[in-house]
């Protein structure tokens, strides 16, 4: 697994994901966000480790929300254009 700093990956257990800082001869430094907002930073081995898949679903939810308000506007537009 190639990794550079930026990447989102999670412990292969399982546990919050945790943004990677540095990779260094098999180890990656990575930070991450508590439950109670401190932050943590830790030494772990590559083999630990996995990509974090990325969570779309706010994104869809975001995008039905606009083709909703579009086909609202669209049918207004008709309206309009009758009246």
């Amino acid at each position: 697994m190639d990794l550079k700093p930026g990447d989102v990956v999670t412990l292969k257990s399982g546990g919050h994901p945790l943004s990677v800082v540095e990779v260094k001869d098999g180890n990656v430094v990575c930070v991450w966000m508590g439950n109670e907002g401190d932050l943590f930073r830790e030494t772990l081995p590559l083999a630990v480790l996995e990509l974090a898949e990325a969570d779309t679903s706010d994104d869809e939810e975001e995008d039905e929300d606009e083709d909703e308000d579009d086909e609202e506007e669209d049918e207004d537009d008709r309206r309009n254009k009758v009246a």
